[in-house]
């Protein structure tokens, strides 16, 4: 388990604070009011238990923590307190120790640890809390108990699936029907599960500006957690994968009620692949032009549960990748229009979506194309010689692409020059070379929209 970066910061503060153990303390003085009970009470970051045959159960392996606010009818906001934790065994309360957060601000929490000495695996603890400075104290706080758990299930569970079976493909659509079993084991309170590897940690709380922890419950994640039907019973869930074909594995492992966890294992099967169909009206549609994409369910899926939408991922384009939902018709199908404005192509992948959440895999189309410019010489030609120093020349630069306004050029990196194209999109330089000696010319096209084209080299030699 893990309680989150906020805990790692509340161990740093008492860290520099200090903790001090004794029957008796020194409390720290107080502008002035009555000191109130601690409200808020938490252990472990997780709500305080008032009622002694329902203890709270926790691990001790990290100490366990203990907060409440300490209070204060003094209303300058220049009071500054503690608070003093008491705890003790309850079979024998004669055996109590004392903690003291020495400094603490009024209205918010003030934390501390348990004495770790005095913790055992399997023994109940009760604990309270009163405000102190000054030398004076307030009530302290009802008791809270605790139950301290340091051990792990011993088994790991047992994993089985009715409709999806480990040794064989299977249709994907229907969410997958799994059972947990923890086969007895009477330590056992719940399970634990994943789609990845490793099984995330267990998030215990969120915390608000004051530091009150707002505990989680882990079971009110039905995609993540689920109760057993009794101590070391079993559970069944519906999980939809995360992705729809392949080989897919469940990671799964059981929790007591201290949530530690048991050992993890898995469950492994295989979905087959369900991808839809994508039709483009133009198969071959070129730079600029819009096509429309027809989008069609796998027959299979359609079949177990309707699907109502697709994600579509674009990549190749000026202003980078691109997502975007379309829905589907009762029939499963839908059309989109994509407008090809990558330098060198446009690709796409589209995954659907079912009614029941079942997402397919991706289907791919894409179309490559070439948007460099034409370049042409009357004395230079590409990979070629000719001419010489000081014998000028005219360079022609003809589109591939449509819409193209300007053409940006550079002899050898020298700095870049721009020129208009006409109305054909065509353009022409005229150019003297300064010495006989290779040169590279660079040109790309710009289009009315502002996109750059992808560059053209032209190499030749002057001799």
């Amino acid at each position: 388990m893990s309680f989150g970066a906020r805990s790692r910061a509340v161990f740093a503060t008492l860290g520099t604070l200090g903790l001090s153990l004794a029957a008796a303390v020194t409390p720290a003085s107080a502008a002035g009011g009555t000191l109130t009970t601690p409200t808020q009470l938490f252990n472990g970051y997780r709500n305080c238990s008032t009622d002694a045959n329902r203890p709270v159960y926790l691990p001790a392996g990290n100490n366990v923590v203990v907060e409440g606010i300490p209070g204060t009818t003094d209303t300058t906001g220049s009071s500054v307190v503690g608070v003093r934790y008491q705890a003790w065994p309850v079979t024998d309360p004669s055996q109590a120790e004392t903690v003291t957060r020495d400094r603490a601000t009024p209205g918010s929490e003030a934390t501390s640890l348990l004495p770790d000495d005095m913790l055992a695996d399997g023994q109940t603890y009760a604990w309270r809390a009163q405000t102190v400075a000054g030398g004076t104290a307030s009530d302290w706080s009802a008791p809270c108990y605790v139950t301290i758990d340091d051990t792990r299930p011993a088994g790991v569970p047992t994993i089985s699936s009715p409709n999806y079976p480990p040794d064989r493909w299977n249709q994907g659509g229907d969410p997958v029907t799994f059972t947990l079993n923890a086969n007895g084991d009477d330590d056992v309170t719940g399970f634990q599960y994943s789609w990845t590897q490793p099984v995330p940690v267990i998030v215990l709380a969120d915390f608000d500006d004051h530091g009150i922890p707002q505990p989680r419950d882990p079971y009110a994640d039905p995609a993540h957690f689920t109760r057993v039907d009794a101590p070391g019973g079993s559970a069944t869930i519906d999980l939809v994968p995360p992705y729809g074909g392949g080989p897919v594995t469940l990671w799964v492992r059981s929790l007591d009620r201290a949530l530690n966890p048991s050992e993890t294992t898995s469950y492994r099967f295989y979905v087959s692949p369900t991808p839809p169909t994508i039709t483009p009206a133009d198969p071959s549609p070129g730079f600029g032009e819009t096509t429309t994409l027809t989008l069609r369910p796998d027959t299979g899926l359609q079949s177990k549960s309707p699907v109502v939408s697709y994600s579509v991922h674009t990549f190749g384009g000026p202003d980078g990748d691109k997502n975007f939902d379309v829905a589907a018709a009762v029939d499963g199908t839908a059309t989109t229009e994509l407008t090809l404005d990558g330098i060198a192509g446009e690709h796409v992948q589209v995954t659907s979506r079912s009614a029941n959440g079942w997402v397919s895999d991706p289907a791919s189309w894409g179309v490559d194309y070439d948007t460099t410019p034409t370049v042409a010489s009357d004395v230079y030609p590409e990979n070629g010689s000719g001419g010489g120093a000081g014998r000028p020349a005219v360079f022609t630069f003809t589109p591939k692409a449509q819409g193209v306004v300007s053409y940006t050029y550079s002899f050898n990196a020298e700095p870049e020059i721009t020129v208009a194209a006409g109305a054909d999109g065509i353009a022409s330089i005229d150019w003297t070379p300064d010495s006989d000696r290779p040169y590279d010319l660079q040109v790309y096209a710009t289009t009315r929209s502002g996109i750059q084209l992808a560059v053209y080299d032209y190499s030749f030699t002057v001799d």
